[in-house]
């Protein structure tokens, strides 16, 4: 059986971290696919990490860092 799933974020897209109090910029650059999940790694300076599609935003969110 196959499942297809969708990113909603491409490779090279600039996002930010919903969580992230400075709102710094992150790159993504490699989709983690799982049997039933896909994870973005993201990058930011030298610091990578992975995320679900829920954490991660294409804007930034001013209010947070006010």
């Amino acid at each position: 059986m196959s499942k297809i799933l969708s990113n909603i974020y491409e490779i090279g897209d600039t996002v930010y971290l919903k969580t992230d109090e400075h709102q710094l910029p992150r790159i993504v650059f490699c989709f983690k696919v799982y049997e039933n999940d896909l994870l973005y790694e993201l990058v930011c300076g030298t610091a990578t990490s992975a995320h679900y599609y829920f954490e991660i935003s294409k804007e930034k969110n001013v209010l947070i860092n006010a």
